[in-house]
């Protein structure tokens, strides 16, 4: 068995398809997104990782926390129940799967060290692909 394996049973968790995707695909700018659609955890997650990529560390922390808790609503209303794997290969769950890794990031650059060492568990927990892909 690798690290990866999901030893306790528990079914994965796939989230159904988020509408700001396509949005965001076609090259809608990523707030206007947001304002569209407050709900996706992909159009906050990709205002976090662009505003931390440009320096603005707050406001990508704010950001991904906002992705981060709009995810924890959508995969709750998918029956997940706070614990399981959240796999990287269904394309809807990397909303949730981003903007855990960009609060992680953003976590350790204001140096909330327990919060980033938390979501980074959370991470690898939720999903190892996800870990390594986006923190790796």
């Amino acid at each position: 068995m690798s690290a990866g394996d999901n030893l306790l049973g528990i079914p994965e968790t796939l989230l159904p398809e988020d509408p700001a995707a396509q949005r965001l695909e076609e090259g809608v700018d990523a707030a206007d997104v947001a304002r569209l659609h407050p709900t996706s955890s992909l159009a906050w997650a990709t205002l976090a990782e662009d505003a931390l990529e440009d320096g603005r560390t707050v406001e990508g922390y704010a950001y991904a926390r906002t992705g981060y808790h709009r995810a924890l609503d959508a995969l709750r209303k998918s029956g997940w129940r706070g614990q399981g794997p959240v796999p990287w290969s269904h394309e809807p769950n990397r909303g949730f799967l981003r903007a855990l890794a960009a609060l992680t990031r953003a976590a350790g650059a204001i140096g909330e060290t327990d919060e980033e060492e938390r979501c980074s568990a959370f991470l690898r927990d939720s999903s190892a692909e996800a870990y390594r892909e986006l923190l790796g």
